[in-house]
């Protein structure tokens, strides 16, 4: 329901391809509806905090994407950290990319740097620990 609510309130997709299930989020009120939302459940949420100039954070984006079309029981979104920085600091974002993993509204781990294979791991590991609670 929160992709429902973020789309019905204009939020706008990451525009890498159609089908993308990655959300970028370019506004904080968005941004922060669509958390509330989706901390009310307990789906694995991965925030993936890139910028525009990062090679790194671009090399990551075809990975991303698949891995949001693989595990469709995860949300997953994308923060630009020049636009809103607020949001950046708030998850003590230092370097890019960083990915945030976040359940119920916690941060249950992190990534810093582009490792794709790592962030698969993490994100098995914690969406496993929601089917088996």
């Amino acid at each position: 329901m929160g992709s429902f609510l973020s789309r019905l309130l204009g939020a706008p997709s990451d525009g890498s391809s159609e089908s993308s299930r990655v959300q970028a989020f370019h506004s904080a009120p968005q941004w922060q509806l669509h958390f509330n939302t989706v901390k009310e459940t307990s789906q694995l949420m991965v925030i993936d905090f890139a910028a525009s100039w990062c090679g790194p954070c671009r090399m990551m984006e075809p990975a991303v994407n698949a891995m949001a079309t693989q595990f469709a029981d995860v949300e997953f979104a994308k923060i630009d950290v020049d636009e809103l920085s607020d949001v950046a600091r708030e998850f003590g974002v230092q370097a890019m990319p960083t990915f945030v993993l976040v359940k119920k509204g916690t941060e249950v781990d992190r990534i810093v740097g582009a490792n794709k294979d790592e962030l698969e791991r993490k994100i098995q590991r914690h969406r496993a620990l929601v089917a088996a609670s």
